[in-house]
């Protein structure tokens, strides 16, 4: 999670082991097939949740189950096939001119199954089948409107086509996926024989279409989004056993995803999240079908990028839908982070995962986590019919709120019947299955994983959770059953240093642990024997990746969030740590720009403007030299003075000339430039860039310097802009604009130049040839936000759209302080002046 979830999780379990092929076993109702000799899950019709955010977030999700009207899911269904409809169409992604509608009705197939089966509503169940019979209706018209036999969907089939011949449509297989699942989950979870029945005509389509193709030309319908077809044909192999469902699965395998992972190689950056996060989820259904380990590879390997790598705090990953580089964390924020879908489906991958290797807690770390600080708060808890949000955002800006605010922003809620995103989908689902993993079982044991308060029938008896967790410390479990068995405990990762949790039995310790593992109590167990658990709870202060001084407060499991009304800050604020301090109840205070902010677990923030990051000084200041490259080697690298720091390259045709009895760097504007060290300017709360530059053509957007993340995440040095002057500019993803300052005018041309910028406590200040040439005294952003960048350079933009520098630079220096007039003027009057 990008250091700072990781950190929450702890990383403290052992690897995956390596398994050999395992055998398959026949599901028993309510449960889907997992490997021989493994976990067993529990059926949802076995659990109970009780009172508790969790059951209150479930409760309003099957009020809408119950509210949407299942004939205006069904109306483009129909009329794609012919049949007579008189309902209203819906509105948002289900409208009847975008061509992804029918995907809800999929989610909702999903959604009604886990309430029905958790619930024992007949109401529900008797929804359930209607649809999946009138679904069945529109498959068998499918062959009179002139579709494939099987074809289900709410849209011509002509899409198929489409992307066959390689043109662009929205995601049709991917709506196939969801219907598809659904009606897996209505077998799975209600036994409608009829369900499996669509489905298995379903995958005759799927092979009527896809098996003709060479597997080149299937390789490329693959690049577009499919959700997870490989997921649910491998479980519908589960059920039926007929071999042909596995081999379509197995189609569905995108070379160019699967390949690198199988590798090792993390080749995430630029794609899309929720794109490949099914196919890895997929994977592991491939893995449990075939027993082939290389897919069991692919799952967790990606598992363990995704969630260490390039997740937030909160457990969700990736900014506008896209992973970014490993490790952009602080760098890699927007308001449109976190796209909730994408931790739906991680959720997913994680049980699955969890299900072959129990000795993985940080599994079941990362659902639990994820679970309390990011979808249990992506649902409105003012919504009487759950509500969700598309992202859940992260920086500073972001915000969740419903109509009476920003509607049309990312952090708006979704709707009754304009909507239907991808997320209001998902949150039907996500918010009805939280019975589905509290527990598992083996033959004489139970695993506790989830503290959500509920009661389980096992064994003739129940086991009953009451806890008022995460806002309390203490969980018990009351056996109400008799005999010989083990009761697995899971002890989150969150649970570290000097404060153990503590396991009771009848309020004796049975023993101390800290977190990252399971604790097992076995025993003689006696109807009215009480377990307790007590989890110590902390303020923790996590830290990113990318940026030490950007950290987030934590308390026990829950992620703490600032509440700033409709007042939310430009970028991520400093803040002294010391200043944080209990309010009373799950709140605390703490000092943000001269105002006192309340900090609430994230989960029971809304409608309004919230900030999860804080900017935490370092205890001391920075050295006053970072770093010195004079680059008068003659060739090679060039070292750093104190040799403190790697050495800078000289890349792409970038060359040494002579200057003043030394030597300067030739920079061709070609693709030649300075390869810099990454972090040279982390943990600074002020800081100068000294360098000398020779500007041979000048031509806008070319960059002196330029120490950044990524394209929205830099600090950098411009020769001349549209306004025809040369700018340092300074921005953090996620900030609405960028800090800049400006000089009267370009960087002069064709002669050698003393470059030097300063940000400190008076803002930043440009200097050219010693002489102040331009001010700002109001910067946004502290250079404590700048980080341990990773690519820095000189000559080089980190945008491929601007040119590189044609020209020279020399001697770069830079100090962690701002240097004063007077300073600066010592470095243009110095020894490297000469020859100027």
């Amino acid at each position: 999670m990008g250091g700072l979830a990781a950190a929450a999780i702890a990383l403290t379990s052992a690897p995956a082991s390596a398994l050999g092929r395992d055998s398959a076993v026949s599901p028993q109702p309510g449960q889907r097939v997992v490997p021989a000799g493994r976990l067993s899950e529990v059926s949802l019709r076995d659990v109970a949740l009780l009172d508790s955010r969790y059951r209150q977030n479930m409760e309003r999700t099957v009020a809408y189950l119950r509210f949407v009207d299942p004939d205006r899911m069904l109306h483009t269904f129909r009329t794609n096939v012919g049949l007579p409809s008189s309902a209203e169409p819906l509105g948002g992604w289900e409208a009847p001119d975008v061509q992804l509608r029918g995907h809800s009705t999929g989610h909702l197939l999903s959604g009604l199954a886990f309430a029905a089966a958790n619930t024992g509503d007949a109401d529900l169940a008797a929804k359930s089948r209607y649809l999946v019979a009138e679904l069945a209706t529109c498959q068998a018209a499918s062959p009179a409107a002139g579709y494939t036999s099987g074809y289900l969907s709410a849209f011509p089939e002509e899409a198929f086509v489409g992307i066959e011949a390689g043109r662009n449509f929205w995601a049709p297989y991917y709506t196939i996926h969801k219907i598809l699942a659904g009606l897996v989950d209505q077998y799975v979870h209600l036994q409608n024989e009829q369900a499996l029945t669509v489905a298995e005509g379903i995958a005759s389509w799927v092979d009527a279409r896809m098996t003709p193709l060479a597997d080149d030309h299937r390789q490329r319908v693959l690049k577009i989004e499919f959700g997870g077809m490989n997921e649910s044909l491998a479980d519908l192999y589960a059920i039926t056993k007929n071999p042909d469902h596995l081999r379509l699965a197995q189609l569905f395998d995108e070379a160019v995803f699967y390949d690198p992972l199988a590798e090792g190689r993390d080749v995430l950056s630029g794609r899309h999240a929720n794109t490949d996060i099914p196919k890895a989820v997929g994977a592991v259904a491939e893995y449990v079908a075939t027993g082939d380990t290389r897919y069991r590879k692919i799952a967790s390997f990606f598992w363990d990028q995704v969630v260490h790598h390039h997740s937030y705090v909160i457990g969700g990953n990736s900014n506008a839908e896209f992973f970014g580089e490993p490790d952009q964390v602080a760098s890699f924020l927007g308001e449109n982070s976190c796209e909730n879908c994408n931790s739906y489906n991680m959720i997913k991958l994680s049980r699955r995962l969890f299900l072959l290797d129990p000795s993985r807690s940080d599994y079941m770390d990362y659902i639990e986590w994820t679970l309390l600080n990011q979808m249990l708060g992506e649902q409105d808890p003012d919504s009487e019919h759950g509500f969700v949000t598309y992202y859940t955002g992260l920086s500073a800006t972001s915000s969740r709120k419903g109509k009476e605010g920003l509607d049309s922003a990312p952090g708006s809620y979704s709707s009754d019947h304009d909507n239907f995103s991808c997320d209001h989908g998902s949150g039907m689902e996500t918010h009805t299955k939280f019975a589905d993993s509290i527990y598992f079982t083996e033959p004489d044991a139970v695993w506790v994983n989830l503290y959500i308060p509920s009661e389980l029938r096992w064994r003739d008896g129940t086991l009953r959770l009451r806890t008022s967790y995460p806002y309390d410390e203490r969980v018990v479990l009351d056996v109400e059953t008799s005999g010989r068995f083990a009761i697995k405990l899971r002890i989150p990762s969150w649970v570290r240093g000097r404060n153990a949790a503590v396991v009771k039995v009848n309020g004796r310790v049975e023993e101390r642990s800290t977190g990252g593992s399971y604790v097992t109590v076995e025993r003689s167990w006696q109807r009215g024997d009480r377990v307790e658990v007590q989890l110590p709870m902390d303020v923790t202060w996590l830290t990113a990746p990318d940026n030490p001084a950007v950290q987030a407060a934590t308390y026990g499991p829950l992620v703490l969030a600032g509440r700033m009304g409709t007042d939310p800050l430009p970028t991520i604020p400093v803040v002294d740590p010391g200043t944080l301090l209990p309010r009373g109840g799950h709140d605390y205070t703490l000092d943000v720009d001269g105002r006192q902010v309340v900090l609430s677990p994230f989960l029971d923030v809304h409608h309004e403007h919230y900030n999860v990051y804080w900017a935490v000084p370092p205890k001391k200041q920075g050295p006053k030299v970072i770093a010195s490259y004079g680059f008068d080697e003659r060739d090679g690298t060039a070292r750093e003075a104190r040799r403190r720091r790697a050495d800078a390259e000289l890349v792409d045709g970038a060359v040494r000339e002579p200057r003043g009895g030394g030597n300067a760097v030739l920079l061709d504007g070609a693709g030649g430039h300075v390869r810099l060290p990454e972090g040279l300017l982390s943990g600074l709360q002020e800081l100068t860039v000294s360098v000398w530059t020779r500007v041979d053509v000048l031509v806008n957007n070319s960059h002196v310097f330029n120490f950044g993340f990524n394209p929205n995440s830099y600090f950098f040095l411009n020769v001349r802009t549209g306004a025809n002057r040369a700018r340092v500019a300074l921005k953090l993803s996620g900030m609405e604009r960028e800090d800049f300052i400006d000089a009267d005018g370009p960087l002069p041309e064709a002669r050698w130049t003393h470059v030097a910028v300063t940000l400190g406590p008076d803002g930043g200040r440009f200097y050219l040839d010693g002489s102040l040439r331009g001010h700002n005294a109001a910067l946004q952003m502290s250079p404590l936000l700048l980080g341990a960048t990773q690519h820095n350079y000189l000559g080089k933009s980190q945008s491929p759209k601007h040119p590189y520098l044609t020209g020279a630079v020399d001697d770069l220096r830079i100090f962690g302080r701002a240097l004063d007039d007077a300073a600066v003027q010592g470095l243009f009057s110095g020894t490297n002046g000469r020859d100027r």
